[in-house]
């Protein structure tokens, strides 16, 4: 089968041929594109097809017909129908408004139904199997149809692998509501927690470290690539897929490194090596500060409780959070959940991290004193504190309590609590107190 794609005039926009001896006996339009087609390639593949151009044929062929090819979910005004026939009698119109896949989707069935070999990937097989769908391309229509085929390469390949489970489930951002209402959406998702439940979580390679949003700055060991393509999930599938894997009890640690990783590429700004490296043009960077809040929200009300095991590579990334909260303004709720988070693992922390900057009017500093002296006082800090004086008093007569203490921590609140008390101060004496009034 040959096929020609030319310009036709603005209004038209583009024109696509089938270049067969025979003469075009039906005129197809889907969103800009307006395909010349033969009326027994595409009723014998497709009842939908059958039944509009049969209908038309039988009402004399000149009068407007609204028949429909989807469910009541459309709108009556964006109902396919046919439109009234060239004045030779024998060309039909139909039109497809709201394909799934738009034009580009719709070509490559007609292929199909010209009987040429189409090659099915993760990107375009969702998009042809609701085309499928939407053309009842059924195997009571023809042996072997597009509904089949596609659903027999979800079965053996898609869903066997998480990965093509993922990009499966990404594709279908821009074919809903007909990937719901297929249960495609469901089903890549289910596919995607039955294989995450089996990782390891040490396969994650903690810490996710600074480089986490770059794949050029970081060994390929320390992520799983799986990971990386779930975080360039839209918001709402993201949400869904965290909230599956929350409500199956996936490993903690697994969630935590896919909110990791989604952070990270939402928010550029979290990790200092990244900062300044947004692609210009990014959708990610003209989201409302009402999406982003939510968003930030939504990641930190389903990070774990407790992180204790983790290095000071993710305590970066918690203050990196509680940064961008203050720029946000988020919560209250939020901002206190990142300082409980911080304050559980605060022995990490460098003079860097508790280096917060203040986005107060009412501050006389430059730096967010207030917040590090609640997560000093947190009662987990205390508890980690009480920890040591138990184990350094238990030690000391064996001459094993420094050892203990600088396991423990000290280290951390004799060096780095000194240190941001000094900074503190000179930034006090170096601002000009405000006034009252």
């Amino acid at each position: 089968m040959a096929t020609d794609s030319s310009s036709t005039s603005p209004s038209k926009g583009q024109a696509w041929f089938c270049t067969t001896d025979l003469p075009s006996d039906v005129v197809v339009e889907v969103e800009d594109m307006t395909f010349h087609l033969h009326k027994s390639a595409l009723m014998s593949k497709s009842k939908t097809l059958h039944d509009l151009i049969t209908k038309q044929e039988a009402n004399g062929q000149k009068r407007e017909d609204k028949d429909t090819y989807m469910d009541n979910s459309q709108d009556n005004d964006d109902k396919p129908g046919e439109e009234e026939e060239e004045e030779d009698g024998q060309t039909c119109h139909v039109s497809l408004p709201h394909f799934p896949g738009g034009s580009e989707t719709f070509e490559t069935v007609v292929k199909f139904c010209y009987g040429a070999k189409i090659e099915l990937t993760t990107g375009n097989a969702a998009s042809l199997w609701c085309a499928g769908e939407v053309l009842q391309m059924t195997e009571d229509v023809a042996q072997d149809n597009l509904i089949s085929k596609t659903e027999k390469f979800f079965n053996n390949s898609v869903f066997n692998n998480i990965k093509d489970s993922i990009k499966a489930l990404k594709s279908c951002e821009k074919l809903c509501p007909f990937a719901e209402k297929m249960g495609i959406v469901q089903r890549c998702i289910d596919a995607i927690l039955a294989k995450a439940g089996h990782y390891d979580p040490t396969l994650f390679g903690w810490p996710v470290n600074e480089s986490a949003g770059d794949p050029r700055n970081s060994p390929a060991k320390s992520r799983d690539p799986w990971v990386e393509d779930l975080a360039k999930l839209s918001s709402d599938f993201f949400n869904r897929v965290i909230s599956a894997m929350r409500e199956k009890e996936i490993d903690q640690e697994i969630v935590d490194a896919c909110l990791m990783h989604h952070a990270k590429r939402r928010f550029p700004g979290i990790s200092r090596s990244s900062r300044g490296n947004t692609p210009t043009g990014s959708p990610l960077s003209i989201a409302s500060e009402a999406e982003q809040r939510k968003l930030l929200e939504t990641i930190v009300s389903n990070l774990s409780p407790e992180n204790s095991s983790r290095s000071s590579a993710e305590t970066r990334f918690l203050f990196g959070l509680l940064r961008t909260a203050n720029i946000l303004n988020a919560s209250d709720e939020c901002k206190f959940a990142l300082e409980r988070k911080i304050s559980a693992q605060l022995e990490n922390a460098t003079l860097d991290d508790l280096l917060i900057p203040s986005y107060s009017y009412l501050s006389e500093t430059l730096y967010d004193v207030d917040c590090v002296q609640r997560m000093l006082q947190c009662s987990t800090m205390k508890k980690v504190i009480e920890k040591i004086d138990k184990v350094g008093s238990s030690n000391v007569s064996n001459g094993n309590g420094k050892g203990w203490r600088s396991k423990f921590g000290c280290k951390f609140t004799t060096k780095v609590c000194s240190s941001h008390e000094s900074t503190v101060v000179d930034d006090r004496k170096a601002r000009p107190r405000r006034s009252p009034c």
